[in-house]
């Protein structure tokens, strides 16, 4: 099971670099959202499967499952949800001066 994770976040992975690396705005946010999903998934692959009672005071259990995983991809996906919000309005900006979102006609305006 955990290698089909692993080939997932190595697809998501790929996905996001090859679309961060290519000329138009749009295609850079939803890479860089497809890069984040694949933290996500790596964070939850790398952390695995524990079981046990959940972390509660009070519970006598043998073992416990471990909450921190789940925490820091919780925050992970609100950090990336506002990233992905500015980056939106940062890309209608730059449609809105230059009139096109393809990065090498910016850049040859601005010189």
């Amino acid at each position: 099971m955990e290698w089909m994770m692993a080939v997932a976040v190595g697809i998501l992975f790929t996905v996001g670099v090859y679309l961060i690396l290519s000329k138009t705005l749009l295609r850079i946010v939803l890479g860089t959202s497809l890069l984040t999903h694949g933290v996500h998934l790596l964070l939850l692959t790398m952390a695995g499967l524990k079981k046990g009672a959940a972390p509660v005071l009070g519970n006598e259990a043998e073992a416990y499952a471990d909450p921190l995983p789940q925490a820091l991809i919780l925050t992970s996906i609100v950090i990336s949800f506002g990233v992905t919000a500015f980056f939106f309005v940062l890309a209608y900006r730059a449609y809105q001066a230059h009139g096109t979102d393809d990065m090498d006609s910016v850049r040859e305006e601005e010189q």
